[in-house]
């Protein structure tokens, strides 16, 4: 782990204007630079870096952030590997915290394994290209399948001899252990105790990880010895480094792609993958053929929502095309699928188009999954019991739907397209829900009893404010213009010498004041990160070096840092299109003013809540006299708010 001391000389050294010079050319505008955006394509410079703050922002698609965010966007790397590559190209010792005995070693034999991974790679490489044996078969081998020189070289292809001690006797030779070349898998030890190799006479396939570390490998027999042969592709078995459900087949090379082009292709084998990168796709990534995890999701997910499923058109291609939809739907990810003509996988129907071809077929035949899907189950299928179990598979896929709006939409294009009652598909998806939430259901719905229009429409509004509190609310534009408030002025003093219970007197900041006025009511804001925010100003509040707007765009969770970046650039106006003016009365008013802004919020969302309870009451008179009178109460706070706004609310 980095220690605090060194990640602030990263922060302190690192500037921006140096680290985005890097990956993009800049010019000079005013006091600021401007350039390409390396995050979408664009023809007119949007890119804007602001060295006065130490960060970047572009305009057309909305990214940028500070040094370290940038690295992380751009690299597609984490926290701390954003941090080492600071400290490597400003020249800064990475100093650690202690670690225990155990962690030391811990630590010690991954690296072991990751130096003797990199060790194969290269004898591989080197063997494929330099070898006498390498070259006349290896390398023969990948030009039959018509994979360009250039391409091998960046996915790092090799060979690996017919000589089954090659390998463990050339890395011996070199100095590497016995017990980390069997650790990773390379080699395993006969019944003699000889290093016999894995992978001997096959071509081999790197795994490399998001990092760039190599984490495993594939070896494929070649065309000619595999009669018979029932492991035509042996891969690297599980180790403390390498678990092949975590991970994804040229992932590595397709990251900055699947970034930029925001999506990404899913595949099956590594020649797929290579295939598409020859004709000029290169955000895609394999599986390998084994079902999605959930690990494999969420390190797409870093990059993109939306994915596209790539397969060749036979029963197999179709039958892989629909193992893992539902978990990647339940994560929130787009899902769309594409089946080739039947008989062609990507890599065969590379090989038959030219690049430019083969790139419009993906883009105009990629179809949405529940379309798909809907098309797939219930063409032609006549039989009943077949058809009822193919609808309820299709309803249980949009239950997964995290987002309600598209959940709604996939519902009723399925009304259309199956021509069953809304109500009876909503309650079937309502059914799917509960069960995921509570367990199978074992009441009304199990016997056959009826379900009421009513009660299934607020079983939907249900499911989607579930949603909503797991995900937190979307911040209105008040909330966005208060945080914005706190983050530029937050430690800005807007009264002084207050006096308080205990007869002392008190500064108070913006951010205290702001805190204070909402906590009178026990409000506080929809978002849990701006009320990290406000928390985070108030608790710095008084500090004497304590400044707000740099605490917060350089803060340690890259989200916070992110928006404080966002909320800092041009083009981030408050709703009078004018900055206030940074002396305490104009900061005092202007959060006043917004606050006061919040409670009308509120109270007009109270007022709907019990307009809309007030409508689903029923015979139920004592509760509808209590909303009534809540509703009396709360429409009077709303005009007497008005009237200190100045608005003129027509009741």
């Amino acid at each position: 782990m980095i220690d605090r001391q060194t990640v602030e000389k990263i922060k302190d050294a690192a500037q921006i204007v140096e680290v985005v010079s890097e990956f993009v050319t800049l010019r000079k505008s005013g006091a600021n630079y401007k350039g390409l955006c390396p995050f979408h394509n664009e023809k007119t410079p949007s890119f804007i870096v602001t060295p006065s703050r130490n960060t970047c922002h572009c305009f057309g698609c909305g990214k940028g952030g500070n040094p370290i965010s940038f690295i992380m966007e751009h690299e597609q790397m984490t926290y701390p590997e954003a941090l080492r590559w600071l400290a490597n190209k400003y020249h800064i010792e990475i100093q650690e915290r202690e670690l225990t005995d155990e962690e030391k070693r811990e630590q010690s034999e991954r690296e072991s394994m990751f130096i003797v991974n990199e060790f194969a790679l290269k004898y591989f490489e080197d063997t494929l290209h330099n070898h006498p044996d390498g070259v006349a078969i290896g390398m023969q081998y990948f030009r039959q399948r018509g994979i360009r020189d250039d391409i091998i070289r960046k996915f790092q292809l090799g060979f690996s001899l017919n000589d089954r001690f090659a390998f463990g006797r050339a890395a011996l030779q070199k100095g590497y252990k016995e017990q980390f070349i069997t650790k990773v898998g390379i080699c395993y030890k006969n019944d003699r105790g000889d290093l016999i190799d894995r992978y001997a006479g096959r071509v081999i396939f790197p795994w490399i990880g998001v990092s760039g570390k190599v984490v495993g490998f594939g070896g494929r027999k070649l065309d000619a010895a595999t009669k018979g042969v029932q492991q035509k592709y042996v891969n690297s078995p599980d180790s403390e480094i390498y678990h092949k459900d975590r991970e994804l087949y040229g992932i590595y090379q397709a990251k900055r792609a699947i970034a930029k082009e925001d999506c990404v292709y899913m595949v099956e084998g590594y020649t797929d993958v290579i295939a598409m990168h020859q004709a000029g796709v290169e955000n895609v990534v394999a599986n390998s053929g084994t079902a999605l995890s959930n690990h494999q999701i969420n390190i797409l997910h870093r990059f993109t929502s939306n994915i596209v499923l790539l397969y060749d058109g036979d029963a197999a291609g179709i039958h892989a095309a629909m193992r893992g939809t539902d978990m990647l739907l339940a994560e929130g990810m787009n899902l769309k699928v594409l089946l080739l003509p039947d008989g062609d996988d990507p890599d065969s129907f590379a090989r038959k188009h030219t690049a430019s071809d083969f790139r419009k077929y993906i883009e105009e035949h990629q179809k949405d999954f529940i379309q798909f899907k809907t098309d797939l189950l219930l063409r032609n299928e006549t039989d009943p019991l077949k058809r009822a179990d193919a609808i309820n598979s299709i309803i249980k896929s949009i239950s997964m739907v995290v987002n309600p709006i598209l959940r709604d939409t996939y519902l009723h294009d399925c009304v259309q397209r199956i021509g069953i009652a809304e109500r009876t598909l909503i309650a079937q998806m309502n059914k799917f829900i509960r069960e995921r939430k509570n367990g199978p259901a074992t009441g009304g719905e199990e016997q056959g009893q009826v379900v009421q229009p009513a009660p299934v429409r607020t079983e939907v509004r249900l499911a989607v404010a579930e949603q909503d509190d797991a995900k937190g609310q979307q911040p209105s534009p008040v909330e966005q213009m208060i945080i914005q408030l706190v983050i530029r002025y937050g430690d800005k003093v807007v009264f002084e010498n207050l006096e308080g219970e205990d007869g002392n007197t008190y500064n108070l900041t913006l951010a205290q004041f702001i805190s204070y006025n909402l906590g009178t009511d026990g409000l506080a804001l929809s978002s849990d990160i701006y009320n990290q925010i406000l928390a985070e100003a108030v608790a710095h509040s008084g500090e004497p070096d304590f400044k707000a707007e740099q605490y917060f765009i350089n803060h340690d969770d890259i989200n916070i840092s992110r928006l404080a970046t966002d909320m800092t650039s041009e083009r981030f106006h408050l709703a009078d299109s004018q900055q206030p003016r940074n002396d305490a009365e104009a900061l005092r008013q202007r959060a006043l003013h917004l606050v006061l802004d919040f409670r009308m919020d509120y109270l007009e969302r109270r007022l709907k809540d019990i307009r809309r309870e007030i409508s689903e009451v029923g015979s139920d008179v004592q509760r509808m006299r209590e909303l009534m009178n809540e509703f009396k109460d709360t429409s009077e706070l709303r005009n007497s708010l008005a009237r200190k706004l100045g608005s003129n609310i027509i009741l």
